[in-house]
């Protein structure tokens, strides 16, 4: 981790499928990312959280190329993929959930989960059938134009899309943002259910407390940079984290 990176306790990582390393990156000639260093593990739940500003959203757009990147490095699967553009980096087992227009409203569940796998010759019937294992009211609704359902299931067929490719990490931009209060645990227990079938997630979530509680690993950004970075449950159990980032 970078120098100004606080690791509050050993943290071993295993088998890297992410790398960040030393990254810069803005808009334009804005630059909002400085020095940031990020890992995740094959199948590992990684969490960022931080206050409005911070990079969060930056960090996640920037591995997807998304951004304009300004330096440092993005490896993943021991490939250098730091510049490259979303169309390329879609191929390489990145799947990316942003928080808004993440849905093609005027189409179906089923249309919307075909367009996930738009780069592949057919459609992967199996991956279909698995997407509605994880979210079986999109079955139920398959044929339902997606802009009339409700927030949470318009969420469901975002991350329902992401997964047609089979991704190796699936990176998640407030997954709770907007949902009712009653919707928010049910989809955080989606999330986990994917993470154990062995989909790696990076995830950038308001609800800190309780990402932070589900997730293997946490990270603190605070204005483009690194803050700390623990696991989850030592993260909620820091006074210091609790009291800057957490509301006490």
């Amino acid at each position: 981790m970078s120098a100004e990176t606080e690791n509050r306790h050993p943290v071993t990582l295993k088998d890297g499928i992410l790398e960040v390393r030393d990254l810069d990156a803005g808009y334009g000639d804005l630059q909002i990312l400085d020095d940031v260093d990020l890992d995740v593990d094959d199948g590992e739940y990684v969490t960022i959280v931080g206050p409005n500003g911070a990079g969060k959203s930056t960090l996640m757009k920037s591995v997807f190329g998304l951004t304009n990147y300004m330096g440092g490095n993005i490896v993943f699967n021991d490939e250098a993929i730091a510049g490259q553009k979303p169309e390329e980096i879609i191929h390489k087992g990145i799947g990316y959930v942003p928080q808004n227009e993440n849905i093609f409203g005027k189409l179906s569940v089923r249309e919307n989960l075909e367009m996930g796998a738009y780069i592949l010759d057919s459609v992967p019937e199996d991956r279909i059938q698995e997407v509605y294992e994880y979210f079986p009211v999109l079955e139920e609704r398959t044929g339902q134009n997606v802009g009339s359902m409700s927030g949470g299931q318009q969420q469901m067929v975002a991350m329902g899309r992401a997964l047609m490719l089979d991704p190796d990490l699936l990176m998640l931009d407030e997954p709770s943002a907007g949902l009712a209060p009653d919707l928010v645990e049910e989809m955080f227990d989606r999330i986990d259910r994917i993470n154990e079938s062995g989909t790696a997630v990076l995830m950038v979530e308001q609800n800190a407390k309780e990402a932070l509680r589900r997730c293997d690993r946490g990270y603190v950004l605070v204005q483009g940079g690194n803050r700390y970075m623990d696991a989850g449950d030592a993260l909620l159990d820091d006074e210091q984290v609790r009291q800057d980032f957490l509301g006490g």
